[in-house]
């Protein structure tokens, strides 16, 4: 049987948010016959010098008491460091790919399918007959914002319309959608449709990493210091690896609740009526740092200077 591992960030305002994501791996966990096999990891960062704690709404010691309850069962850990996704996901690939035989990237906004550890044993059982040890493998998300994203998009959420702020419809980005609304597209499932996509393309959210990629020496760079760590992979593996296999369950639904109304809880000076990216955008050092992040990818493999935080720091602070 595969050794899997699933790894998840929590920042210290996303407490209230990640139970959905921790029972939809439950749920996966109680589906699968290979639990001993599947190493469960969070880490929650309490660091502020990005976002300061309202407290007289909250404390970071209820905080982690809270975290620690919820995750009691699992591997986790605690930093008082500035950490982000980049950050974590490219420690949790280093780590975990001497122990296991598959990485999986979790996210405290997604919700994953039951199926999931069944159907990541399935694929690992054929790539290994077809001899192909480095391989990725994605699900089925929701309407995306153009047609390049097409090839992901699950098959009953690809003919919908795009519209950037309906909230209202399943398929759209700012839906919040259940674990319950979820099952309903992948219970009914009879035959997986499985597709070899031709291209690489994906997001971060439950990416399937076969350890031989990151020991092959994919991983993301340094110069991926907040985000967009998941287009600076996908560049580095291209350039790496070339045209290494991804796999792509096109009628298994993933969920990623990018716009969850408890994504941003107790940061002093936001609100939480105010619509998520606009809370977000509002800080200087979110805008600067999206754009350095955006540069480093453009010039990942060009004679050219990466921006850090220190670069971000020269200019909003």
């Amino acid at each position: 049987m595969s050794k899997i591992a699933i790894g998840c960030l929590v920042q210290w305002y996303e407490i209230e948010m990640i139970q959905d994501y921790i029972q939809s791996v439950n749920n996966a966990l109680d589906y699968t016959g290979n639990r001993e096999d599947i190493t469960v990891h969070f880490r929650l960062v309490t660091n502020q010098d990005l976002e300061k704690i309202d407290e007289s709404k909250m404390t970071l010691g209820k905080i982690e008491s809270k975290f620690k309850e919820l995750v009691k069962d699992f591997d986790y850990d605690i930093t008082s460091e500035l950490h982000t996704i980049a950050d974590y996901r490219r420690w949790f690939n280093d780590y975990y790919c001497e122990k296991v035989d598959i990485l999986m990237w979790g996210e405290s906004d997604s919700l994953i399918p039951r199926q999931t550890f069944n159907l990541i044993e399935m694929l690992q059982v054929n790539v290994e007959a077809q001899d192909y040890p480095k391989f990725i493998a994605t699900f089925g998300i929701n309407k995306m914002w153009d047609d390049s994203w097409k090839p992901l998009e699950h098959i009953e959420f690809t003919d919908k319309p795009f519209i950037e702020d309906d909230t209202k419809n399943w398929w759209s980005i700012p839906y919040n959608m259940s674990i319950d609304e979820m099952n309903t597209f992948n219970d009914k499932v009879e035959e997986i449709q499985c597709k070899a996509l031709t291209n690489h393309k994906f997001n971060g959210c439950g990416l399937i990493i076969s350890s031989e990629v990151v020991k092959s020496g994919v991983n993301i760079p340094r110069s991926s210091f907040f985000i967009n760590e998941d287009t600076a992979f996908m560049l580095m593996m291209q350039k790496v690896l070339g045209k290494v296999p991804q796999f792509h369950f096109r009628n298994i639904l993933i969920v990623h609740n990018r716009k969850h109304p408890q994504k941003r809880n107790y940061i002093l000076g936001e609100q939480n009526d105010i619509y998520i990216d606009k809370n977000r955008t509002n800080h200087k050092w979110y805008n600067t740092a999206n754009q350095y992040c955006q540069y480093n990818n453009r010039h990942l493999f060009s004679n050219k200077k990466a921006y850090t935080w220190k670069d971000v720091w020269k200019v909003t602070k």
